[in-house]
């Protein structure tokens, strides 16, 4: 199948959580031997048009990020490629509109793949953008109603989450057990106050707690644990890479998710497949909860009264180091799940 990603902006332009997913998945269609390019602005500085990285082409649109150029030059650029589905950022609007052009043209469908960490506001352009796609793509049901609330139905929208990598979990060594782990940026949106006034309540009992992730507030954090008089039981492991955080994750016996702003709880989600207790505090927009709604070994919590009281129950609950409950998410059934909606899409659009 030819596949045409459109992407303004690459993860080497903006690193963020969309950004990463889109190019996960054209680099796991490249892998299954799929013809994938991702027409974007130029993130290298020779002049050559087009840059090759591991079986993945990325087509330069533009030379920097211009919405305006962006969209004027795309449409003809898709019809040359003649893909059989293009899968689109919800990011600019303008360049929806000019991947929905390419594909009257080119004779190809378009899927539009809405995150939820575009920074769009409620608005008719939004809207009428939607209304190009022969369907929504987003990571999670929160995430869906959003769009739903744009005035599109339900049949024109689809919840695909995101994937990892399923045996890279085994393949990692646990690091020593602890009762807690927490990953998140340390930011506004990381709420890890609920986690230590939960964990101080706990100051009677024995536990340990690791906290992965650095940023703007670490200090601040680091200096609420010594005020709770726990920070000798919390280690601030800062930013782990993959492999450190699976064998954190592996060694931990729950692990708790308190962010504000969540849209999909990725992190959370290897954390489950090594074998955690979900803890999850319910945050209004946070999808966290959708990841354990049918998980017997988790908790849902309000406060951080609810919280100290789940972890002391979850010590009640089997240590794992791997729950295969939560091997659907893996790369390879995820993958099929696009290539089924591609599919359907092109079906729909009698190209089959």
């Amino acid at each position: 199948m030819r596949v045409a990603f459109v992407s303004m902006r690459t993860a080497r332009h903006r690193d963020t959580d969309g950004n990463r997913r889109l190019e996960r998945l054209a680099h796991s269609l490249a892998d299954r031997g799929h013809d994938v390019t991702v027409f974007c602005a130029a993130w290298w500085d020779d002049p050559a048009d087009r840059r090759e990285v591991d079986g993945v082409t990325f087509r330069a649109v533009t030379v920097a990020p211009a919405r305006a150029s962006f969209a004027a030059r795309l449409p003809l650029l898709l019809a040359r490629y003649r893909p059989d589905v293009i899968h689109a950022r919800l990011y600019p609007l303008a360049g929806v509109f000019a991947a929905s052009t390419g594909g009257t043209l080119g004779r190809a469908p378009l899927v539009i793949d809405y995150y939820g960490d575009e920074g769009l506001s409620d608005s008719r352009l939004l809207t009428q953008a939607l209304s190009e796609a022969a369907t929504v793509i987003t990571p999670s049901e929160l995430v869906r109603t959003r769009v739903r609330e744009q005035g599109i139905p339900d049949e024109r929208t689809t919840v695909i989450p995101d994937a990892i990598d399923f045996s890279l979990v085994s393949e990692t060594e646990p690091a020593a057990e602890t009762d807690v782990a927490f990953a998140h940026p340390l930011d506004d949106s990381a709420n890890v106050e609920s986690l230590l006034l939960a964990l101080a309540e706990l100051r009677d009992r024995e536990w340990t707690a690791t906290i992965i992730g650095d940023g703007p507030l670490r200090a601040d954090y680091e200096r609420q644990a010594a005020d709770l008089r726990i920070d000798d039981r919390i280690t601030f492991a800062g930013e782990c890479s993959r492999a450190e955080r699976l064998a954190i994750y592996r060694g931990a016996h729950t692990s708790v998710q308190t962010a504000y702003r969540e849209h999909f709880a990725r992190e959370l989600l290897w954390a489950l497949a090594a074998g955690c207790v979900g803890i999850v505090e319910y945050q209004a927009e946070s999808s966290a909860h959708e990841l354990i709604e049918n998980h017997a070994r988790s908790f849902h919590v309000t406060d951080p009264q609810e919280l100290a009281d789940a972890i002391v129950s979850a010590g009640d609950i089997e240590r794992r180091t791997i729950d295969d409950a939560f091997e659907s998410y893996d790369n390879d059934a995820i993958l099929e799940s696009y290539l089924d909606l591609y599919r359907r899409v092109q079906e729909s659009h009698g190209l089959f």
